[in-house]
C-alpha cells in the first residue's frame, strides 16, 4: 500500500493557537513504521517554550470557551465524528504504518474512535444542574456544573485515536481548553486528529497539541505552569503515580487509566467454544497490546486441555505479517524494546519449566514481530505470572474450584478489565461480584464501549472515562446560596 500521498498532506508540526508551525530551533524527531523499522516522516520536537506556549493559549481561550453555547460545542463534536468516518481509511492506513496493528483493527477503532465524539456531542447538552430549599427554609439552592478549565491530555502509543478522542470528546463537551502530548511512537494519527476538529469548526486555542521526545520537557511546565486544573492521563501505573505527586502540588483534578494485568477465567461449565473466540479477540487484539487485554488465562481443570488445544490451534494459525497487508492478522509489536521485553518474559516462563502449545520466540527478518504464543504449565516462578505482558502471548493456568479462581484473578495490585465464562446465571453473578476489576466482560472478550464508564481499580487507575459519568471528571460542582425573603 503506497501511503505517499497521505503522507505528503500531514500536518507534522506542533498544532498552538489554531496554528501549525516548528518547533524552537526546527528540532525535529522520527516517526517509524515498526513492520520495517522504515521512516514513515519527521515531526516537531518541542521545547519547554513550546509547552509554555501551549499551555497559555488553553489559559487565554478557556473563557471564551466556557461562554459557548453547549449546543454549538455539540455540533462540533458532531462534524468532527462525520469527518472521522469520511477520512477513515487514510487514519487507519497510518495508524497501522505507525503502530502496526492490521488495518481492519485500525478501521475498527476509528469506527470505535469516533463514536466518543458522538457519545459526548449529546452529552454537552445534557449537562445538569439542581434547585433546591435548604433543610431550614431560609435559602434556595442553586446548583450547577462548570467546566474545571484547562487541561493536560496525555495518551498513550497503543491507541492513538481512540485514547485522544475518549478524552477530547469529554473536555470540548463540558467547555475546557486543552494542551494534549501525544505517544512519541503514534503521533501522526493524533495530527489527523486535530484535522478533523480543526475542520469542524473547534476555535483556536482551544486544542493545541505538543509532540516531544521528551514527556517530562513539555509536561512538567505544564504541571508547574499553575494554569493547568485539570490532568487525564493513560498510561504505567508508575508515570501514573508520579504525575499524581505532580498534581498534588496545585491540587489539579486528576483521572488516570493505569496497568491492567486482566485475569480470564474460564470456569467448567463454559461454552469452551465461545470461549476460545473470547481469549482470541481478548488476548490478541492489537497485537496483545491492550491495558485490557487477557494477560492471565486460568481455566478450570476439567475443560483445561479441550480449551488449551482449540486456541494454540487457532491462536497458531493466525497470519502474522504487515499490518498493511491484506490478510494479516497479528501485526509487530510497536518498537524493538517492546518485542525484547515479550521475549524475555517468555524465554524465562519456558525456561523455568513451561510448555510451548505454539509460537514462544521472535520471527525472523525485518520488523519487531513475535509468534502469536500459547503457554501451559506455568511455574508459580514465572514473572508472566505477575506482569503485563503487553504482546500476543497466552499463558494457561489451570484451577480447580471458584475460590481458587478468585484468590488467582485478585493476586494482583491492578484491577482494570477482568473475562469470565461461565453459563450459570447466578454463578456467573457471585463470582463477578467478588472480582476486584473495574470492568468485566462476562461470556465476551469485548469490555469497551464509548457508552460504558471505562475505568480500574486499585493500582489501575482513578475516574471513569466514556458513559454518563465521563463528562463529569471535566466539570466542577458551584452552588450558590439566595436567602428566601418570606422565610421564618
Amino acid at each position: 500500500m503506497d501511503l505517499t500521498p497521505i503522507i505528503e498532506k500531514l500536518k507534522t508540526g506542533l498544532f498552538i493557537n489554531g496554528q501549525w508551525r516548528d518547533a524552537e530551533g526546527g528540532r525535529t524527531l522520527e516517526v517509524r513504521n515498526p513492520a520495517n523499522g522504515s521512516v514513515i516522516t519527521t515531526i516537531a520536537d518541542a521545547s519547554e517554550a513550546d509547552a509554555l506556549d501551549a499551555i497559555n493559549a488553553a489559559r487565554d481561550a478557556q473563557a471564551g470557551w466556557a461562554a459557548t453555547a453547549p449546543r454549538e460545542r455539540a455540533e462540533i463534536l458532531r462534524r468532527a465524528f462525520d469527518l472521522l468516518h469520511e477520512r477513515a481509511d487514510d487514519i487507519a492506513a497510518i495508524m497501522t504504518a505507525e503502530m502496526g496493528k492490521p488495518l481492519a483493527e485500525s478501521k475498527g477503532e476509528v469506527a470505535y474512535g469516533a463514536e466518543f465524539f458522538r457519545w459526548f456531542s449529546e452529552e454537552a447538552v445534557r449537562v445538569g444542574g439542581d434547585f433546591v430549599q435548604s433543610t431550614d427554609g431560609k435559602n434556595r439552592l442553586m446548583i450547577s456544573k462548570e467546566p474545571v478549565g484547562p487541561c493536560v491530555l496525555i495518551t498513550p502509543w497503543n491507541f492513538p485515536l481512540a485514547m485522544g478522542t475518549r478524552k477530547i470528546g469529554p473536555a470540548i463537551a463540558a467547555g475546557c481548553t486543552m494542551v494534549l502530548k501525544p505517544a512519541q511512537l503514534t503521533p501522526l494519527t493524533s495530527f489527523m486528529l486535530v484535522e478533523a476538529l480543526r475542520d469542524a469548526g473547534l476555535p483556536d486555542g482551544v486544542l493545541n497539541v505538543v509532540t516531544s521526545s521528551s514527556a517530562r520537557r513539555v509536561v512538567t511546565p505544564w504541571m508547574e505552569s499553575g494554569i493547568a486544573r485539570k490532568i487525564s492521563f493513560t498510561g504505567s501505573t508508575e508515570v501514573g503515580v508520579n504525575l499524581m505527586k505532580q498534581a498534588a502540588e496545585s491540587v489539579m483534578k486528576t483521572s488516570m487509566e493505569l496497568g491492567g494485568n486482566a485475569p480470564f477465567l474460564v470456569m467448567d461449565d463454559a461454552d469452551i467454544d465461545a470461549a476460545v473466540e473470547g481469549a482470541v479477540l481478548a488476548k490478541m487484539r492489537n497485537n496483545g497490546e491492550a491495558c485490557t487485554a487477557a494477560n492471565r488465562l486460568y481455566v478450570q481443570k476439567p475443560v483445561a486441555e479441550e480449551f488449551s488445544r482449540k486456541l494454540a490451534e487457532r491462536i497458531g494459525s493466525m497470519k502474522v505479517g504487515d499490518g498493511l497487508v491484506d490478510g494479516t492478522q497479528v501485526g509487530p509489536l510497536v518498537d524493538q524494546d517492546q518485542l525484547d521485553k515479550v521475549a524475555e518474559l517468555v524465554d524465562q516462563a519456558v525456561g523455568a519449566g513451561a510448555t510451548v502449545l505454539t509460537g514462544g520466540k521472535k520471527v525472523e527478518g525485518d520488523g519487531y514481530f513475535f509468534a502469536p504464543t500459547v503457554l501451559t504449565d506455568i511455574p508459580e516462578s514465572a514473572t508472566l505470572r505477575v506482569e503485563e505482558i503487553f504482546g500476543p502471548v497466552a499463558p494457561i493456568v489451570t484451577f480447580e474450584t471458584d475460590d481458587e479462581a478468585i484468590e488467582l484473578a485478585n493476586g494482583t495490585e491492578y484491577g482494570l478489565a477482568a473475562y469470565l465464562f461461565c453459563s450459570d446465571l447466578e454463578r456467573s453473578l457471585g463470582l463477578s461480584e467478588r472480582i476486584e476489576s473495574g470492568m468485566i466482560g462476562l461470556n465476551t472478550g469485548l469490555v469497551s464501549n464509548p457508552a460504558a464508564p471505562f475505568g480500574g481499580v486499585k493500582q489501575s487507575g482513578l475516574g471513569r472515562e466514556g458513559g454518563t459519568s465521563g463528562i463529569d471528571e471535566y466539570l466542577e460542582t458551584k452552588y450558590v446560596a439566595v436567602p428566601r425573603a418570606n422565610a421564618k
